[in-house]
């Protein structure tokens, strides 16, 4: 190899150095860029609270709303299939901080008790509590009452127990009444109420006035209610009532014209009761259940029901006197 030929590939040589050593560290910036930091990685990983994803309606806003005032807790749910049990952490603070009521939250995303698991509640009932406080009610209750028999032949019925329980099964209240007129026969194979257990009973008025209260403004669901109504001396607006003995398609369960609260326990809820005496708070329970699993049903036959009627175009009117 000449001289001339060496000189002219060393210069080829250094050119190519220089332009690689000028060159930008390019697989550097790419390992810096693929490591973000580590508050950058918990902002990427952080879930997100849920926004709603559905419009509320001002209805559904609680009365402390409206006085300026903050909800408690927010408790789950409405009985759905899916797998979720409840409310996530997120989206109960979500509710809790934007006043939005427990039972639009669960009509809303279909959340709720799977099963028939809402019966566990018996374990917290407390007979003869009178009034729960401190749970947000709701729109919706259910009622049972237990009677005993007063009169000549123990053929009239009079009030001795009276239980409320919320949309979630809750009870809300339970109370015995005092009798004003000489029992006849207690029932207690049925009622599962006797005579002593009217040492702590409350006064017919005071309870009355208590379910009145608790009743007013709200969907009360009930079975064969009338009977329940008429021993309270209470009345309430038949559109603002869901009766279990009385839905159409439950009748078909029953070998009479209204189908018994076991049966239909039996056959939709895959539940036994009253196999001794009876507990109101248990049967109002069971009520509301049948009710809140077949809700749709009980929506659609509502809004059948009471559905404004379409504004026709006036009558005929009358004929005027021809002209001679």
């Amino acid at each position: 190899m000449t001289m001339a030929e060496l000189s002219s590939n060393w210069k080829k040589l250094q050119a190519k150095l220089k332009s690689e050593g000028s060159a930008s560290p390019t697989p550097k910036r790419k390992a810096e860029e693929a490591e973000p930091s580590t508050a950058k990685k918990r902002k990427i990983t952080r879930a997100p609270v849920p926004k709603a994803k559905v419009q509320f309606d001002s209805k559904t806003k609680s009365k402390s709303q409206k006085a300026g005032k903050t909800m408690g807790a927010v408790h789950s749910s409405k009985i759905a299939d899916g797998p979720s049990y409840g409310p996530t952490p997120s989206l109960a603070l979500w509710a809790e901080d934007n006043d939005v009521s427990a039972e639009a939250l669960a009509e809303a995303y279909g959340l709720g008790l799977k099963g028939n698991s809402m019966m566990k509640s018996v374990d917290k009932d407390k007979v003869n509590h009178g009034l729960t406080e401190g749970i947000d009610i709701g729109k919706y209750i259910a009622i049972d009452c237990e009677m005993v028999g007063v009169g000549p032949g123990a053929h009239e019925s009079s009030l001795a127990r009276v239980s409320i329980v919320d949309f979630h099964g809750r009870q809300i209240y339970d109370s015995y009444v005092k009798q004003r007129e000489r029992v006849t026969d207690w029932r207690t194979k049925w009622s599962g109420v006797s005579i002593k257990e009217m040492r702590f009973a409350r006064d017919f008025e005071e309870v009355q006035r208590t379910v009145a209260e608790l009743m007013k403004d709200r969907i009360v669901v009930g079975h064969d209610i009338k009977h329940d109504l008429d021993a309270l001396k209470l009345s309430h607006p038949i559109r603002d009532i869901r009766d279990t003995a009385r839905h159409q398609a439950f009748k078909k369960l029953g070998n009479s014209r209204k189908p018994a609260l076991r049966n239909l326990a039996r056959e939709l809820l895959n539940l036994e009761i009253q196999e001794g005496a009876h507990s109101s708070v248990e049967d109002a329970r069971v009520t509301m259940l049948l009710f809140r699993k077949h809700k749709s049903a009980f929506d659609v036959d509502h809004a059948n029901r009471y559905a404004p009627k379409p504004v026709t175009g006036g009558g005929k009117g009358k004929k005027g006197k021809k002209k001679g």
